[in-house]
């Protein structure tokens, strides 16, 4: 069993429920020490606080390894909740003919955008798609992600669906990361399925889900509810079946349209609704009623050159709102949550602690992971960034770079992103 003391370090960090608070939100509650430390022992945090508190009792005899972040801020590893980090090649020139103004449903209507994906996904080798998931995965990690939730989606029959659980459970083995996977059949039709969409959600609901209830672990059942796609009778019909083979829910919801998905997830009490960009307010409240999560996603609406979802709006709804990346081969192509966390605090008019804690605790509540992860509390794994900065405001205030120092998991140090200027030791 290692014990590592992590000193001198300015924590900020969400909380479930504390009595030190700096900022409450809703579901959560921000603590803050200027001058903290972190007590970890095999890979859990045994003490958080104060450093003249966690030092209290403690002999240099039971403490392994010393480190000191001089004054540098201490925060939560980063939890990304929505991704479609599962793929075998990139869209590049598809991402050209978006900006030269081809609307994407059109590009899928045409056999492109999804579909281009589900093709070389089916063509390519189990090597090729296993190497290009983990360097997605480890560029998140380097971007200060210790977390991850990666759907399918991408094969769109039961063989191929199966084939990339299977990958990302593997990538979950492989990785010093936390994989989350989530089934998500009902990504797009498929080709051979033009014209028959309730034909393709029958393959899903008798065939797919039983599948992959018997041979993978998904946690999650996701659906992209909207027009040209799946419809809210289907997307109900999917998501009950789901539910009935022990997979919680998950819906693209009102991306491009209001076609009623936010009320779906209210409905059948979906963990969590994503992307929200299009959804009105009346159903905006009744996710909140639910305890419906909102996984927002600024650098897909940064990519399509759209407005991001109003974040400030459904706060004030009630909502918890998480942050994610949403890295996909189309419409996101980024592993970096330090760009999230930017333009939520730039764009979306969230303040720092509002984002630290929508890409932490509350992007881990979004997978139903914060039992584990997503704050820096007792008995929780120590996973954690030490920032180039005083404070979170930093990773809004450098754009482009991370401005990351060291990145931890379970205690164990994965990366020092600035070697040539290592102060951790």
């Amino acid at each position: 069993m290692t014990t590592k003391l992590f000193r001198n370090a300015r924590i900020n960090t969400p909380v479930s429920n504390s009595s030190r608070t700096a900022e409450k939100k809703g579901s959560y509650s921000i603590s803050f020490w200027e001058c903290g430390a972190v007590l970890v022992k095999n890979g859990l945090i045994e003490r958080i606080g104060d450093e003249t508190e966690v030092l209290k009792g403690l002999s240099h005899k039971q403490v392994d390894q010393e480190i000191t972040c001089e004054g540098r801020c201490l925060v939560p590893g980063f939890v990304d909740p929505h991704t479609h980090m599962c793929f075998s090649s990139p869209r590049e020139a598809e991402f050209s003919k978006r900006l030269a103004g081809t609307p994407y449903l059109e590009m899928l209507k045409a056999g492109g955008g999804i579909l281009s994906s589900v093709r070389s996904v089916r063509e390519s080798t189990d090597e090729v798609l296993l190497g290009a998931t983990r360097k997605n995965v480890m560029t998140a990690l380097l971007h200060g992600t210790t977390t991850v939730e990666i759907k399918s989606g991408y094969g769109l029959d039961t063989k191929s669906e199966i084939r990339m659980l299977k990958v990302i459970e593997q990538i979950g083995r492989e990785t010093p990361l936390d994989i989350v996977s989530t089934f998500m059949g009902a990504h797009a039709v498929p080709m051979e399925y033009k014209g028959d969409s309730d034909g393709y959600v029958d393959l899903i609901v008798n065939e797919m889900i039983p599948a992959v209830s018997r041979e993978c672990g998904s946690a999650f059942c996701d659906v992209f509810c909207e027009e040209g796609v799946f419809s809210v009778p289907q997307s109900r019909r999917i998501l009950l079946a789901a539910k009935e083979h022990g997979m919680a829910s998950k819906i693209h919801a009102d991306e491009v349209n209001d076609t009623g998905g936010a009320a779906l997830a209210a409905e059948i009490g979906a963990v969590s609704a994503e992307h929200l960009l299009a959804t009105n307010d009346t159903n905006l409240a009744a996710m909140a009623k639910a305890g419906v999560i909102a996984v927002l996603l600024p650098a897909t609406a940064y990519s399509l050159r759209k407005p991001p979802a109003n974040a400030r709006r459904m706060m004030e709804l009630g909502l918890t709102v998480a942050l994610s990346t949403d890295c996909n081969p189309g419409s996101s192509f980024t592993q970096s949550m330090p760009f999230v966390f930017s333009l939520a605090v730039m764009n979306m008019m969230m303040t720092v602690n509002e984002a630290l804690a929508a890409c932490t605790l509350n992007a881990a509540r979004a997978i139903r992971m914060d039992s584990i992860v997503g704050s820096l509390e007792k008995r929780k794994y120590a996973d954690f960034l030490i920032l180039d900065g005083e404070t979170p405001a930093i990773l809004a205030y450098q754009t482009g770079v991370p401005p990351i120092y060291s990145i931890f998991k379970r205690g164990e140090c994965m990366a020092d992103c600035f070697q040539e200027r290592r102060t951790v030791r």
